[in-house]
């Protein structure tokens, strides 16, 4: 008799996801291989400032946990108050990227860690440093024993630590999400009026799959040129091919109310303006004021579950350790 219920279970399971396949986003689902331990040294580094020169930045100055994984900066500060070239893109549902920053320089979590690290405008340190300080720390030392096994440290541990770490910031159970799997009532009118708009207008085309993007590099300007002070090229920066230039990966839109302000540039302060430029500049098309209202009712949809943990106690330094650098006070 308990075989029934269970059945029934599979079969509305099928169901929902059966009707999710037909859209062009599909559902987040959290990572299921993860290395707990890895994970748990990588949290640790993520938050810990002693990466970089200064002992001032670390990884969640820039994606901030607390603020959608970003800065919510046009561009990032780093090392001396320098103000970065670009925004700095959200690290939540990173991993479902088919590349790092902006122009895909990166082909994954591990090889993105370790720039930010030696990028004299971010963290200002050097790989070497970085491994020093932590090598000098005991409780490091013996957590990093036991999660790879070896008493050396290099810098491909420390990355592939935060980056088992960064592939566990996922954000499912969004209400578009719950709508996905057939929650029927999970979306207001207005908000589904947003989507098939977002569906009609072809905004599907760049942003579709789990993460609603970032899985394409894509012309920014595709109707009308884009207009920007910002220097950044996109794509041809790494593949040195002129038909590249203002190519760059697609970002996703998972938790975008979040992750003001927009575009690699950061000039769009809201999504109001974020859609309208998008409609503009890659579909040709003038939204109304109240369309342009549905499709941003709809973008909200796509805030899910934020990571939520208790914040890692991080190993003190000794004697041994490298002091920091702190950087003065811009004048």
């Amino acid at each position: 008799m308990k075989i029934l219920p269970l059945a029934a279970g599979v079969a509305i399971a099928c169901a929902s996801l059966a009707w999710a396949a037909d859209e062009p986003i599909q559902p987040i689902v959290p990572p299921s291989r993860i290395n707990a331990g890895m994970a748990e040294l990588g949290k640790k580094l993520f938050f810990d400032p002693r990466l970089s020169k200064s002992g001032f930045i670390s990884c969640n100055s820039c994606h901030n946990l607390s603020m959608g994984g970003s800065d919510n900066l046009p561009t990032s500060i780093g090392d001396n108050w320098h103000e970065g070239p670009i925004n700095a893109p959200t690290v939540l549902n990173a991993s479902m990227n088919l590349a790092q920053f902006w122009d895909g320089r990166a082909k994954d979590l591990q090889a993105q860690a370790g720039g930010p690290i030696a990028n004299p405008g971010e963290m200002a340190s050097s790989h070497t440093l970085a491994v020093a300080v932590v090598e000098s720390i005991p409780g490091y030392r013996s957590e990093f024993k036991s999660v790879f096994g070896k008493d050396q440290v290099g810098i491909e541990e420390v990355t592939a630590a935060i980056a088992e770490f960064e592939k566990t910031l996922v954000t499912p159970n969004s209400r578009f999400d719950q709508w996905l799997l057939g929650k029927k009532d999970a979306l207001s009118g207005e908000e589904l009026a947003g989507y098939k708009l977002f569906k009609e207008s072809g905004c599907v085309t760049c942003h579709n799959g789990p993460a609603v993007g970032g899985n394409s590099f894509q012309k920014l300007g595709v109707v009308e040129p884009f207009h920007t002070k910002n220097a950044a090229v996109g794509r041809s920066a790494v593949t040195g091919k002129d038909a590249d230039r203002m190519h760059f990966k697609v970002p996703t839109l998972r938790n975008v109310e979040l992750t003001y302000p927009y575009f690699h540039d950061g000039s769009a302060h809201t999504l109001k303006d974020a859609v309208d430029t998008m409609a503009r500049v890659q579909l040709g098309k003038k939204l109304s004021e109240a369309d342009n209202g549905r499709i941003v009712a709809f973008l909200k949809t796509l805030t899910g579950e934020q990571p939520s943990f208790k914040l890692p106690q991080l190993p003190p330094s000794v004697e041994a350790t490298p002091q920091p650098q702190p950087f003065a006070r811009k004048s």
